[in-house]
């Protein structure tokens, strides 16, 4: 049976618990280096608390260890290699070659993975990296299906593959364009979104084509309604986007990718299955359309080109609400549904007249079709109008929120005995009716003696940990034995912590057929007990699929490039291990002139519809930079013009 793991950012360790309580099976963290988004950093200590909460429902937690690293820092990143290990992390996303020898070598209970940094897009790609030891390697986003089949044959370790959120134009981990404008580099954590920036457009005379655009920036990933395709492709975990992304984010997006996949796992029994353990109850119904977008796309999945560019929109969109129809007393919309409501401080963008980048504000009062807020400079009766902030939305993911437990079913075995209770079994007596009289019927017959009552209680939980006790029941039987059954099932079967108590079976083994009288609270200590025991077990976490294990190395070529990007000499003495000789070091080090800064399956031309030869120039406070079209092999690169 596969299984299926929905894997979720976390930008700390209280929203990767958000996370899990929303249904992830899986949380990807950095630690307090060598991530990449330098923003969103984490000491040891919280990696420890996320694992620890993580581990209760058999949710993995992947450190993000994926910059390159200078000689300089291979010391502090074995040191943080080794106490991520003792954390508890399940596995390292990695893109710089000398984490997998430090992993390697130094035989840690931690898997590595290869990150999408390491801009995997063949099968001869895929098996190098399996080769190093990677356990799971993670795809490059702009990847068609049959590309996803032809590597999924080529390696026997898993597959993950991005499913939502924001997109990277070029290849992962080949974009230098950051460090090229401003000495930041996107391999070390420091993009500066070059990418969402606004260009004009010149044709090679200098003819401007397009101004003052964001012609290089693309909608986000929305693969929700593709799962089943990847999953059929062979990919097995699913990964959303937002290392940098608020908690509202990250559980609606989590949120409405786990009902996907519980909803293709129900439709599938015996083929696929959950990767972790829990049931996701209640709280709010996700909306995909109401958090951070700027549009939708499912990019290059099925080997076509789209229209995936959000120049226009290259921060979050919203959804389309209406058109403004007056700017007086107020701002009057003319709504697109009688449904759609507006509530004070919901957020809305709108694009200025001819173009340029959108621009928002808050709605202090809004009623009805009416928004009363402050001066909105640019905008206009006739624009249209989006909400990327529903005020309404946001409060009803704060208030009202899921809640994730692990089935446990009970099985309750009674009998009675003259015999004192054993020293296993626990004393759980309570008084009947605390504080008050017991109906005369719950009362023993006249003439009746009295004899202990013992219930072995087991319980057994999804993810395989059983315990079992004894309870003494008192003596007293119950007149009312079919009022009692419906006690006994009513009381046990429910949540205490994170568990959800199911009464698979009740044995009853009197002599008589009699069952104990136990009131209420008797119960629910018993049911607070079984919760308590399988707390302390260990759960019963699936391990990670088996990699086939070789001694044969995946050749290389004997010319490595920058685009290797080798920033140290482990990595280095690894790729001359395996037979290269000539290694370029990579472009943060040496900002080789005439380097192809990006490449990518998006094509500017096709996007606006160009039809002709030769290469186009992007434009950006004096700098030029070129765009190449490799038409054959479907690509643009983008370089600097000096």
């Amino acid at each position: 049976m596969t299984e299926l793991e929905l894997l979720a950012p976390a930008r700390n360790a209280d929203i990767g618990i958000a996370a899990i309580d929303c249904g992830a099976d899986a949380v990807y963290i950095a630690g307090p280096s060598f991530g990449a988004r330098q923003d969103a950093g984490n000491s040891i200590e919280d990696i420890r608390r996320l694992c620890d909460y993580a581990h209760k429902f058999g949710v993995r937690i992947f450190l993000t260890l994926n910059t390159i690293l200078y000689d300089s820092e291979l010391p502090e990143a074995e040191r943080l290699l080794r106490e991520a290990a003792e954390a508890g992390v399940d596995a390292v996303i990695a893109q710089d070659l000398a984490v997998f020898e430090i992993l390697r070598s130094a035989q840690k209970d931690i898997e590595a993975h290869a990150s999408t940094q390491c801009a995997i897009r063949t099968p001869e790609q895929a098996r190098f990296y399996e080769s190093l030891g990677a356990s799971r390697i993670v795809l490059e986003r702009q990847l068609s299906l049959d590309q996803i089949r032809a590597i999924r044959e080529a390696v026997s370790c898993e597959i993950e593959f991005f499913v939502h959120g924001a997109l990277c134009v070029c290849y992962s981990g080949q974009c230098y364009m950051s460090e090229a404008v401003a000495g930041r580099s996107a391999n070390r954590g420091a993009c500066v979104q070059a990418c969402r920036s606004l260009y004009d457009l010149e044709d090679a005379s200098g003819k401007v084509l397009v101004k003052n655009k964001a012609l290089l920036s693309l909608k986000d990933f929305n693969l929700i309604e593709r799962l089943s395709d990847l999953a059929e492709a062979g990919v097995c975990s699913f990964k959303i986007e937002g290392r940098l992304k608020n908690i509202s984010y990250v559980r609606n997006t989590v949120r409405a990718y786990s009902k996907a996949l519980d909803t293709l796992v129900a439709a599938n029994p015996g083929k696929y299955r959950r990767a972790s353990f829990g049931r996701v109850e209640g709280g709010f119904t996700p909306d995909l359309g109401k958090t951070f977008n700027r549009g939708y796309t499912e990019l290059f999945l099925d080997g076509r080109r789209g229209k995936w560019s959000s120049m226009d929109a290259p921060k979050s969109v919203g959804e389309e609400i209406g058109t403004v129809t007056s700017i007086r007393a107020g701002i009057t919309v003319r709504l697109d549904s009688p449904e759609t409501t507006l509530r004070n401080g919901d957020g809305f963008t709108f694009t200025p007249k001819g173009g340029g980048e959108i621009r928002g504000f808050r709605g202090d009062v809004c009623e009805g079709n009416q928004i009363i807020c402050k001066e909105v400079p640019g905008l206009y009766v006739g624009a249209r109008l989006r909400r990327n902030l529903s005020a309404a939305f946001e409060k009803d993911i704060e208030a009202n929120l899921p809640v994730r437990r692990i089935l446990v079913s009970v099985a309750l075995r009674i009998s009675r005995a003259e015999a004192a209770a054993s020293a296993s079994t626990v004393s759980l007596r309570f008084a009947p009716y605390p504080g008050k009289c017991s109906p005369a019927e719950d009362l023993p017959p006249a003439g009746v003696e009295a004899t202990s009552y013992h219930l072995t209680v087991t319980a057994e939980s999804e993810d395989g940990k059983t315990v079992e006790f004894e309870v003494d029941a008192g003596s007293q039987a119950a007149t009312n034995k079919e009022r009692m059954e419906a006690m006994l099932k009513t009381q046990i079967e429910k949540a205490s912590g994170i568990y959800s108590f199911t009464l698979a079976s009740l044995d009853v083994q009197t002599p008589d057929g009699s069952l104990p009288f136990m009131s209420a609270s008797a119960l629910n200590g018993i049911r607070r007990e079984a919760a308590q025991r399988l707390e302390q077990s260990s759960c019963g976490n699936r391990p990670f699929a088996s990699l086939r294990v070789t001694e044969e190395s995946a050749p290389v070529p004997e010319t490595i490039d920058y685009k290797s990007n080798i920033s140290n000499s482990i990595a280095r003495e690894t790729l001359r291990r395996l037979g290269a000789k000539d290694i370029e070091d990579a472009f943060e080090l040496t900002h080789r002139k005439g380097a192809e800064l990006m490449r990518t399956k998006y094509c500017v031309r096709h996007e606006l519809g160009l039809c002709m030869k030769g290469p186009l120039y992007l434009v950006n406070n004096g700098k030029r930079y070129r765009l190449d079209f490799h038409c054959a092999e479907c690509e643009m690169t983008v370089s600097k013009e000096y």
